[in-house]
């Protein structure tokens, strides 16, 4: 889980660096992808209504923090803290990166003549995509460390994860409210966080191993 943070850390830095030097490829690209889809929103009206819908209320950034919110307190009434505060500091430290780094870049979003969607402050990295990925890894690893074995679940749980993080980027791109570019770093920069959270709460348990169901938590995470 080292490894995952520091080249997933690492990619995100470099697309970041890429980007503010404006580096032809990579603007053609994002410009390309960009204009492809719209013409492709713009000829389907109704998938476009869904993916509006998909992206604007099922996997909006506060949807899936309030869904943050509700696992962290089951943990906390469980008997599981530590584990509760790490997940809602790390989304919160999320939050904090994601607000930080669109500052730092300043972005513009794409601009069309005949917008299907809108969105407002700066473009890079993609919040929607960021807040999926750290949501939905935190909950596949909470669901690891406290889950009961085997769980014929898991596998569903798991299906709905990748779909809510793959598809977020897509209706963001597609509703052409972000560059192909802002989602990737988005997906980059969330995982980088959750494996940052992983690796540190593995740390704390061997530092500091707590009593009760806290400490069965040192094998799963090993």
């Amino acid at each position: 889980m080292r490894t995952s943070a520091v080249v997933t850390g690492a990619l995100s830095l470099l697309l970041l660096v890429l980007v503010v030097a404006g580096w032809p490829p990579l603007l053609s690209f994002d410009r390309a992808v960009d204009e492809a889809l719209h013409r492709h929103a713009l000829a389907h009206p109704g998938l476009t209504r869904v993916n509006r819908v998909l992206s604007d209320w099922v996997w909006d950034p506060w949807t899936l923090r309030a869904l943050a919110v509700a696992v962290v307190l089951a943990l906390a009434r469980y008997g599981h803290r530590r584990l509760a505060l790490w997940v809602a500091g790390t989304v919160l430290a999320a939050a904090g990166v994601q607000q930080a780094m669109k500052a730092l870049v300043g972005r513009e979003r794409p601009v069309w003549r005949d917008p299907v969607d809108s969105a407002s402050f700066a473009a890079f990295p993609s919040g929607h995509a960021m807040t999926a990925t750290v949501v939905c890894g935190l909950l596949l690893w909470v669901f690891a460390l406290v889950g009961r074995e085997p769980w014929r679940g898991w596998g569903t749980v798991a299906g709905i994860a990748v779909v809510s993080v793959l598809g977020v980027g897509w209706t963001r791109i597609h509703l052409g409210v972000h560059w192909p570019s802002d989602v990737l770093a988005g997906w980059l920069t969330g995982w980088c966080c959750v494996a940052v959270a992983i690796v540190t709460y593995r740390r704390s348990l061997v530092v500091r191993p707590l009593p009760g169901p806290e400490r069965d938590h040192g094998g799963a995470g090993t």
